[in-house]
């Protein structure tokens, strides 16, 4: 399975909401935007290479706003990916706008798709009609699993390694690779960052592949992995 976080491409000067206060929605250079062309490009870029080397029976999931969500669909399409399902992803303490002039973004969009409509995909259909995934409020027990998933933006406990602006939370991440990878599956992320992905397929006993061009950020996933590891071994010492 590949999970995808790519740039958005929305670091155009303006502004949001973080505790409280007015803060640019800058990222960094890898997250300015770029004529239209070239962001397509960049995007497919990326997306055929990881069709290359995904296995006949392997998915990929894409996250990503309508700044760039629109552009991997149409890409996904056209380079023959089967769409599976398009999930939306709520965030229920999403910053407020200060702008008044639109509505509020309080969801991102993931794509999740197959190599091709032959592919036989895994989806852990049971884990996700009896886990009841607490804290989601959308989330009937014991019935399907819906496409909207209420889960809260990235909390201060998972940033305690160092900060990355687009970090993912770990409860996004569980339910992805819980859904549509079994133990020991390999897990790719092309835009690793701070390794979320890494962090999730390592609780979860998945191998992982992380690629970063961002040192900062791979400096934070391996503080991030020592941290786990540690954690794992007090648990299991306890347990024992």
């Amino acid at each position: 399975m590949i999970f995808a976080d790519p740039p958005y491409f929305l670091s155009d000067g303006g502004f949001s909401v973080h505790a409280g206060e007015r803060v640019s929605v800058d990222k960094g250079d890898w997250d300015k935007p770029d004529p239209f062309g070239h962001n397509v490009e960049f995007h497919k870029k990326w997306i055929s290479l990881c069709k290359t080397i995904l296995k006949q029976n392997g998915t990929i999931w894409i996250s990503g706003t309508h700044h760039s969500i629109y552009t991997c669909g149409y890409l996904l399409q056209k380079l023959n990916f089967d769409i599976i399902n398009e999930i939306i992803w709520y965030k229920p303490n999403a910053p407020p706008n200060l702008s008044c002039r639109y509505f509020t973004h309080s969801h991102e969009t993931l794509i999740w798709a197959r190599k091709h409509d032959s592919s036989k995909h895994t989806f852990n259909y049971e884990d996700m009609k009896y886990n009841r995934f607490l804290g989601d409020k959308l989330k009937n027990r014991n019935k399907q699993m819906r496409s909207v998933w209420y889960i809260p933006t990235t909390p201060k406990s998972e940033k305690i390694e160092g900060k990355h602006p687009t970090q993912k939370p770990l409860a996004l991440l569980n339910r992805i690779l819980l859904s549509s990878t079994n133990e020991n599956d390999l897990v790719l992320d092309p835009f690793t960052g701070s390794s979320t992905t890494g962090i999730a397929a390592h609780k979860h006993d998945r191998g992982f592949i992380g690629i970063d061009s961002s040192q900062e950020f791979l400096d934070i996933s391996i503080k991030r992995f020592k941290h786990q590891k540690e954690r794992n071994t007090q648990i299991n010492l306890y347990d024992f």
